[in-house]
């Protein structure tokens, strides 16, 4: 026998006894399992949060039910051998890689504090052109995210909370009711103080990523002590003047400033200091920070109600830094960073690398999903050309209405249901593109592969009464279009064939928004538990919760109303347009140079909220003859002989129809919008034309400026 052979031979018998000893010792593990050995169920779940395992991947690791896994959290049930054991061998790994206290060595920022990773001026990669055999899907597998719960007051460092409401008698009020004594005699002294004895600000949320920013919301008349004005004068820019006394003042302290300035959000920061980040937030309540479409009239709060509605904001979703919708997509960088550290090999240094499983650089995008006045899109159409379905991909919510049936028009109400968090729940589980995309022509379909695909589906028909899922518009297409990965994959799920032209198709792939909806998602069930409404309710008992929930505390609404905007507002930011007065059709704009520019990401987002609705409603359609009369968004509305959905919905055996909209507080089921009466839905079809769209007036009754649709 060669030497290679022996040698071989020999590894191959190591190999086997290795296996063999390790199955021995998996073996003893199992039997050795006793009643103490597993964590607390308290730090078991914080171990799986820690690690950003959801328990569906974990129960399905175990061979085990998700509900298995939600006993064994609470406490109120033990895993038995074998599972025991196999179990206690997750959680022993998870606590050497999450210890309860301190965490391996990260890599900061490089980037001026008060600069995100995600406004690194980064050119964007050029998409690949593939006219060969495209490269099989690469999958990798990291878990989801690796996160810590935020709890500000774990770190000594932030003892007092993410944020203070500062009053104009100085006087600072906290998330947890605590009240420091704040100096406004300029604004330099109130960041030296921040940054210096007020203990404020939050922990990362992922063993990569960065700490939250201290942030000091100024009242009106804290304000106007520093020498801030009551109103902005610059309305495009929202921003202060170069030339004010307040930006002198900064400076002259060798405090900076972001490119946006001074306005309504603001960062005042200084370089790093090594690992140590000097930055601090302002928010401005008299020039508009807390817009009323996300935070209602929090505004008008007091300041320490005001800090209780921001502190519980920021301990379940982030700190605010800017409108909701940066906030949502500050909290996806937050729960997925570009970079992670890692050790050079050659050094032996801690230097910065890219995570896997996160966007990590700017890509182009392909021609079909830019938006109009791209780059891409200048150069391919003149200036006023209007594209084709064919030429773009026109994935967006629905809008769809259609006039009431004679049957339907014996009814006495028009019903509306509103599926909850919609957007959220369609980003769970999500497969989406990581990486530039590719070119293919005529590729073969596959439903695991994110992208775009132009396709004809103009074959597939549905009963007039129901959109079609394929257009927002409910109108069938006409012949070839773009679209996403779930809208082709939904109709393959009907059993209709599908002979793709071309595609653009990322090959790297992974969850992406799986961190996002878990923590969105806890969130708006902590804040409903907060107004007495909780999973598992009765019926009967949420309708009667959800109809009363607005005359409860207000703080929690404002709170809910922040969270669904943040979901709302991130889906959107993923395709920011151009926002300064000086762009011209065809100019690169700044939000082109973050990782987090990703226009297939929120079509695929939204093709998936779509798909679901039209999957549940096509469901009532065939098993009950319940057909929808108007569809907007996450909103449906329903003929019924009764005032309520439960007057409508179908059930067997005392159970929702499987597959159908249910009603319960958890997102993507369903609560009750609002009703009107049949003769009120007429007549408003007849006043406003067949245009009206029902659905979007279903909760009020009234059209106070009818817009014609959108």
């Amino acid at each position: 026998m060669c030497v290679s052979c022996k040698v071989g031979v020999e590894v191959a018998l190591v190999s086997d006894e290795q296996n063999g000893l390790f199955a021995s010792v998996d073996a003893l593990l199992e039997q050795a399992a006793a009643p103490d050995d597993l964590p607390a169920p308290t730090e078991r779940k914080r171990l799986r949060e820690a690690a950003g395992l959801s328990q569906d991947q974990v129960a399905n690791a175990l061979n085990v039910r998700r509900e298995t896994v939600t006993g064994w959290e609470a406490g109120r049930t033990e895993p038995r051998p074998p599972k025991r054991a196999a179990y206690a061998r997750l959680l022993d790994g998870l606590t050497a890689r999450f210890p309860a206290h301190g965490s391996p060595p990260g890599v900061e920022s490089r980037l001026p504090s008060g600069t995100s990773q995600s406004q690194a001026p980064t050119q964007p990669a050029a998409p690949v052109v593939c006219s060969v055999a495209p490269p099989q899907p690469v999958t990798e597998h990291w878990p989801v995210a690796r996160k810590t719960p935020a709890t500000p007051t774990s770190d000594a460092r932030f003892a007092h909370g993410p944020l203070a409401v500062v009053d104009g008698d100085g006087t600072a009020y906290c998330a947890d009711g605590l009240v420091l004594d704040g100096p406004l005699t300029d604004l330099p002294a109130l960041v030296d103080w921040v940054l210096g004895e007020a203990k404020l600000g939050a922990g990362r949320l992922h063993r990569s990523g960065k700490d939250a920013d201290p942030l000091v919301v100024l009242t009106s008349s804290a304000a106007e002590r520093l020498g801030l004005p009551a109103v902005l004068e610059d309305r495009r820019g929202l921003r202060l003047p170069d030339d004010h006394q307040v930006v002198k003042q900064l400076a002259r302290a060798q405090w900076k400033l972001t490119k946006r300035g001074f306005g309504p959000w603001a960062r005042v920061y200084r370089t790093a200091d090594g690992a140590r980040r000097q930055c601090v937030q302002f928010a401005v309540l008299p020039w508009g920070a807390l817009d009323t479409r996300s935070w209602g009239t929090a505004d008008q709060l007091e300041p320490a109600e005001l800090a209780r509605l921001l502190g519980t904001y920021a301990t379940r979703v982030l700190t605010p830094c800017g409108s909701t919708a940066v906030t949502g997509l500050e909290l996806m960088t937050a729960l997925r960073p570009p970079t992670r550290a890692v050790k050079d090999p050659a050094t032996g240094n801690w230097v910065s690398g890219p995570m896997p499983g996160s966007l990590t650089e700017p890509v182009e995008c392909a021609p079909p999903e830019a938006p109009d006045g791209h780059p891409a899109v200048a150069a391919l159409y003149p200036r006023f050309h209007q594209r084709t379905p064919d030429q773009v991909l026109d994935e967006e919510a629905y809008q769809w209405a259609r006039p009431l049936t004679d049957a339907e028009c014996t009814q006495p109400y028009v019903v509306g249901i509103d599926v909850n968090m919609a957007f959220a729940a369609a980003a769970n589980r999500l497969t989406v593109g990581l990486s530039a995309p590719v070119h293919v022509h005529r590729p073969i379909f596959d439903a695991k592969l994110p992208g775009s695909w132009l396709v004809d589906l103009s074959h597939i028909t549905f009963d007039e009464r129901l959109p079609s899922p394929f257009t927002p518009h409910g109108e069938p297409p006409q012949g070839p279009a773009w679209y996403a990965t779930p809208t082709v994959a939904y109709a393959v799920e009907l059993g209709h064939p599908v002979t793709p032209i071309e595609a653009y198709l990322r090959y790297e792939q992974g969850p992406y928004l799986d961190a996002w909806y878990t923590r969105l998602r806890d969130a708006y069930i902590a804040t409903m538990a907060d107004l007495g409404i909780t999973p598992g309710m009765p019926e009967e008992q949420f309708l009667a919760a959800m109809a009363g929930h607005h005359q409860t505390d207000p703080v929690p609404g404002a709170v809910l109303s922040a969270i669904k905007a943040t979901v709302k507002g991130g889906i959107g930011k993923l395709r920011e347009r151009p926002r300064s007065g000086g762009w011209r059709p065809g100019e690169p704009w700044p939000a082109l140079a973050r990782p987090t520019w990703r226009p297939d990401i929120r079509a695929a987002v939204i093709a998936n909220a779509r798909i679901n609705m039209h999957r549940k409603m096509l469901k009532l359609a065939h098993h009950a003859d319940l057909y929808p009369v108007a569809v907007l968004s996450d909103c449906a509305v329903y003929a019924s002989n009764g005032p309520g959905p439960l007057d409508f919905l179908p059930y067997r055996d005392g159970k929702p129809l499987p597959g159908g909209f249910r009603l319960g507080v958890s997102p993507g089921m369903v609560k009750h919008e609002g009703t009107q009466s049949v003769l009120w839905a007429e007549g408003l079809m007849e006043e406003h034309g067949p245009d009206v769209n029902i659905a979007r007036h279903i909760k009020s009754g009234t059209v106070l400026a009818y817009d014609g649709g959108e």
